[in-house]
């Protein structure tokens, strides 16, 4: 794991973990240069979060899809190993990397509820339709 991740590791898989970032999710939402920071609950325990941005793969709304993914950055490799320079810590270490989203949609899709939006055009020809 890399050093000032502070997750519940017992909601990982394989290293990583999605988080839920939407604003009905999360409390005290701190976005900055050099981290994520929030406060959540994971059953129903308050916690708190925070990622470096170099554990940082992606940014992106579960709805659609849209965002950012990010590449690691010498700067981050930099700041990692000052970071293990000062733990002296022994022993292999495994890198864990963090994945945030932005979106309040649960992992679950149900077909039967309504959808908010309409259906994307489907391709051919062009029609309208008059409503009353």
């Amino acid at each position: 794991m890399l050093p000032g991740v502070h997750v519940p590791m017992e909601y990982a898989r394989d290293g990583q973990i999605v988080l839920n970032i939407a604003p009905r999710a999360v409390g005290n939402l701190e976005l900055s240069n050099d981290e994520v920071r929030f406060n959540a609950r994971f059953g129903g325990v308050p916690r708190q979060v925070s990622v470096p941005l170099a554990a940082v793969l992606a940014i992106y709304a579960r709805e659609n899809g849209a965002g950012t993914m990010f590449e690691p950055e010498a700067a981050y490799d930099e700041d990692v190993v000052s970071l293990n320079d000062d733990d002296n810590t022994a022993g292999a270490e495994s890198e864990t990397v963090m994945s945030v989203i932005d979106g309040d949609k649960p992992d679950h899709d149900d077909d039967s509820s309504p959808d908010d939006e309409p259906p994307p055009p489907r391709g051919g020809r062009p029609a309208l339709r008059v409503v009353k």
